[in-house]
This record gives structure tokens, C-alpha cells and sequence, in this order.
């Protein structure tokens, strides 16, 4: 298990993640096209932020079950919890998962050219 350090851009959200990163995932719904970010799942317990809650913003959209945190200085995502499946959903088989969407983009030391890319088709949910 490797521990990376991870920020926004202008450095006022700051954390830690424990992760073994062997791919990203890459969801084409609205909003992760539009923000361009490569997400690698962990559990709730691996992340730790070094910066406090209220240095956060959150948005959600859609079934509002997301929660989609972001620096309100420099607007970048580092990292969001996602979605709940929907009653279909979890009918076709979707586990729920109780963890964080990490933004692998957001993280030091990390060669993102190296990492296989897990597509994700969030738009046709």
C-alpha cells in the first residue's frame, strides 16, 4: 500500500490517501466529461484530510446522492463520494460502494500514462 499526497491546485485542500492504484476510471456522464477527472475508488478509512471540511465546498445534482466536494478557491475536485445505485440498479446486480472517488489527477508521483483506463458509461444511467 502506497500513501499519496494529494491537493487542489492552489494547494487550500490538502490530503492523504492509502491506495495500491492499478487503473483510473473514466465515467462519460455530464458532469465527470465536463471536469475531466480520472477517479480510483478507496475505501472511507484510506483517505485523511489535512485540511478542514469547512475549507470544502460540496455539489450534488441529479438523485443528490452524490457528494461532490471542491476547493470554492481554485474549483478543482480532488475527490467526491459517489452515487448510490438506483432501486434498477441495484435490481441488475450494482454493489453499493461506502468509500471515496479519489481524482488520480490530484495526486504526487503519480505517471497517469501508465495507468490502464477503466471506462465507466454513467451517461446511461
Amino acid at each position: 500500500m502506497t500513501t499519496y499526497i494529494g491537493s487542489c491546485h492552489c494547494g487550500a485542500v490538502q490530503f492523504e490517501v492509502d491506495a495500491d492504484i492499478d487503473h483510473v476510471r473514466s465515467c462519460d456522464c455530464s458532469i465527470c466529461a465536463k471536469r475531466g477527472a480520472l477517479n480510483y475508488r478507496v475505501p472511507k478509512e484510506s483517505l485523511r484530510l489535512l485540511t478542514p471540511w469547512k475549507n470544502l465546498k460540496l455539489y450534488q445534482w441529479g438523485s443528490r446522492t452524490a457528494e461532490d466536494y471542491f476547493c470554492p478557491k481554485c474549483g478543482i475536485l480532488p475527490f467526491r463520494c459517489p452515487s448510490h445505485p438506483s432501486l434498477q440498479e441495484l435490481h441488475e446486480g450494482i454493489k453499493p460502494f461506502d468509500g471515496w472517488a479519489v481524482n488520480v489527477r490530484c495526486l504526487q508521483g503519480i505517471d497517469l500514462d501508465a495507468l490502464p483506463i477503466k471506462r465507466i458509461s454513467g451517461s446511461k444511467i
